[in-house]
């Protein structure tokens, strides 16, 4: 009775021990997924940034093309008021 006690306990313990192992595994590839999760999420927020200044910086160039016609519009008016 006590072996067979014994040798249960021993295979508990083992299949305890294969299933710690197993969790490590998995553990371990899911902190590679995290990592590699994070990188993406670093590189898609710094995309972001360089779209946004990308988009700032295409603003600027529309708004003062609109006020470089803005000013010549002005010059037209203005010549078309001293013709009359």
């Amino acid at each position: 009775m006590a072996l067979d006690r014994m040798a249960a306990l021993e295979a508990r313990v083992r299949g305890l021990v294969e299933m710690i192992q197993t969790l490590k595994r998995a553990n371990a590839a899911l902190e590679g997924e995290l990592r590699a999760a994070r990188e993406r999420l670093l590189q898609q927020r710094e995309s972001e940034r360089r779209w946004e200044d990308e988009r700032a910086g295409i603003k600027a160039r529309i708004e003062k093309v609109l006020g470089e016609l803005d000013v010549i519009e002005c010059i037209e008016e203005s010549k078309e008021v001293a013709l009359d």
